[in-house]
């Protein structure tokens, strides 16, 4: 076991966009666990895009990341000393362990990985937080009916591939938005979309409107701005959008306004935010179809891979940038 423990902690808070400098790369004697506590080394770092969110001090949902401490984020390892009652030398977890290669933890928000079938990154991703948001979002809040038009944004992501092809599986039509005809190829091709469209190739209105001849029902937003002003020129009466992220508006300083708002009013459609750790009785559930699903290759997935914890920001970056295919990951063993 290594006697150093290496940290990417919160240099500075970025205005606008965010920059490697914002982050700085630490060295840390190993920590030691207490009474109640386990040691995980962590072999893989999940990168999303609510994590822009934390490196500001703002109001919101959590609480900001403090100067000087270490990076939130999602992890997947295993445990290598434990005086847990719950988990043992051995075990593989996935939680909260932050930019770091060794975390200490109590349990809290720690989930023991007892499914071998499936890749140990996946549970970062498509069997992991990003898949239970968009089985919740889609599911418990578009509640798509067979026979509707589904349109996702960043429909090549982590959590907008899912959500198109649980829209397959539940019989509707699925439409992703997505940045490239590489991403858009790999959306209808591999994942099974019945359409996507290129916002970068110009004409989204026209494109949209061609490949959503009956309206659309429910459009589960990832991005917002323009792309949410151009949907909500298609929606339907009695649409639903769950309302996941607004990547789009993260390094800006002057947010986006609506320039098509009146559609919600007028269509009655339901627009809800939603927080996927505000919904941690559904997990279970999730989890089992998604891991059922992938077993089965029903739900097929990309994952871009960075190695070292030294490139986690410069992949952050270029996640946040759109660069990544599918589900941003750092290999840290």
């Amino acid at each position: 076991m290594s006697e150093k423990n290496l940290q990417i902690v919160l240099a500075r808070r970025p205005i606008g966009a965010a920059q490697e400098t914002d982050f700085r790369l630490e060295e840390q004697p190993l920590p030691r666990i207490g009474e109640g506590q386990f040691l995980v080394r962590s072999h893989y770092l999940s990168l999303d895009p609510y994590m822009r969110g934390r490196m500001n001090d703002a109001k919101s949902y959590a609480k900001p990341v403090a100067l000087g401490e270490v990076m939130v984020g999602g992890a997947v390892g295993e445990v290598v000393e434990s005086r847990h009652s719950a988990f043992r030398a051995g075990d593989f977890v996935v939680g909260p362990f932050g930019w770091q290669l060794y975390a200490v933890s109590d349990g809290s928000g720690v989930h023991k990985i007892e499914d071998r079938r499936i890749p140990l990154p996946a549970y970062l991703g498509v069997v992991g937080m990003p898949g239970v948001t968009a089985y919740v979002g889609l599911l418990d809040i578009g509640q798509p009916k067979a026979g509707e038009t589904v349109v996702v944004s960043a429909a090549s992501g982590a959590v907008g591939g899912v959500v198109g092809q649980i829209a397959r599986i539940k019989g509707c039509r699925a439409v992703g938005i997505a940045g490239g005809r590489e991403k858009c190829r790999y959306v209808v091709e591999e994942l099974g979309f019945d359409a996507c469209l290129d916002y970068k190739a110009g004409d989204l209105y026209e494109n949209l409107k061609n490949a959503t001849p009956q309206g659309i029902d429910v459009y589960f937003e990832n991005v917002g701005g323009e792309i949410f002003d151009t949907v909500l020129r298609r929606v339907n009466p009695f649409a639903r959008v769950p309302l996941c992220g607004l990547i789009s508006q993260y390094n800006v300083s002057e947010p986006y306004g609506l320039k098509n708002v009146s559609s919600l009013l007028v269509n009655r459609v339901k627009l809800q935010g939603f927080i996927v750790s505000d919904h941690l009785a559904r997990w279970p559930a999730a989890l089992k179809d998604l891991a059922q699903w992938v077993v089965d290759g029903r739900i097929r997935y990309r994952e871009t891979v960075a190695e070292g914890l030294a490139n986690a920001p410069a992949a952050f970056i270029g996640m946040l940038n759109g660069r990544n295919f599918g589900k941003q990951l750092v290999k840290l063993i």
